[in-house]
C-alpha cells in the first residue's frame, strides 16, 4: 500500500461531466512527466469488445475458475487470454466468456489527453478508473503546505466508490491525492486536499481513503 490517501472532491451520474472536472483538477499539478493509466473489471462480453474496440492496445485477462490450474502447469499452456492479451487475442465467440468474468483491463502510462475519451465512452456500467500520476502539486503557503510530486495525483472512479472496487455505485468520483500523515487520530494534510480542491472549484465531500 502507497503512503497516499485520496479525497473525493466530485460525485456525478455524468461520466463526461466527472472526467471535465478530473481534467480541471489535474491542470493544478499538470507537468512535462505527468501520464496516465487505466484499469477496469469489464463485466459484460458487451463492454469487452467495446474496450477492444475503442482501446485495443491495453492487456485484457479473463477469470480462471478456482482450481483450474495447477500451479505446476506453466503460463505458455494456458488459454493466452486468461494470462494477457491485447484486445485482438481476445475470443470472438461469446460463450468463451462464461464463468471469465469479470475480465480485467489495463492500460499503463499514457499521454495525457491520449486515451480518457475513449476509455470514459467504453466503460458503460463496468467498474474503472482513470489515474493521472506524476503531478506535480504547487505551494499553499497560506495553509502551511509545501508543494508535492511523490504523491500528486488525480483519480477517476467510474461505477464505484472506492479503488477496491468493492463498493458499485451508478455515479463517478473524482479523488486528489496527498501525502497522507497519521498523527494521533488526526489526517494532518488534509486542509492541503481541501486546498487544492478549492483551486479549482471543488470541494471535499467525503473521508480520505488509503490508496
Amino acid at each position: 500500500m502507497s503512503n497516499d490517501i485520496a479525497y473525493p472532491v466530485f460525485r456525478s451520474p455524468d461520466p463526461v461531466l466527472a472526467l471535465s472536472m478530473a481534467r480541471r483538477l489535474l491542470e493544478l499539478g499538470r507537468c512535462a512527466y505527468t501520464n496516465v493509466s487505466l484499469y477496469a473489471e469489464l463485466r459484460s462480453v458487451d463492454e469487452v469488445r467495446q474496450g477492444a474496440k475503442e482501446l485495443p492496445e491495453g492487456w485484457f485477462r479473463g477469470q480462471e475458475h478456482d482450481g483450474e490450474f495447477d500451479h505446476r502447469v506453466p503460463l505458455e499452456d494456458r488459454p493466452g487470454w486468461l494470462v494477457g492479451v491485447r484486445g485482438v487475442g481476445l475470443p470472438a465467440d461469446p460463450r468463451a466468456y462464461e464463468g471469465r468474468l469479470p475480465v480485467d483491463y489495463e492500460l499503463l502510462n499514457q499521454a495525457v489527453d491520449s486515451v480518457e475519451d475513449a476509455f470514459t465512452a467504453a466503460i458503460g456500467t463496468s467498474a474503472g478508473e482513470i489515474n493521472w500520476q506524476h503531478l506535480r502539486w504547487p505551494d499553499a503557503p497560506e495553509v502551511g503546505f509545501h508543494g508535492e510530486a511523490k504523491h500528486a495525483e488525480v483519480t477517476l472512479l467510474f461505477n464505484t466508490s472506492t479503488r477496491d472496487y468493492d463498493e458499485p455505485t451508478d455515479d463517478h468520483t473524482v479523488l486528489v491525492h496527498v501525502r497522507s500523515v497519521h498523527v494521533d487520530g488526526r489526517q494532518m494534510r488534509e486542509p492541503y486536499a481541501h486546498w487544492l480542491a478549492g483551486q479549482v472549484g471543488l470541494t471535499v465531500i467525503g473521508p480520505g481513503q488509503r490508496c
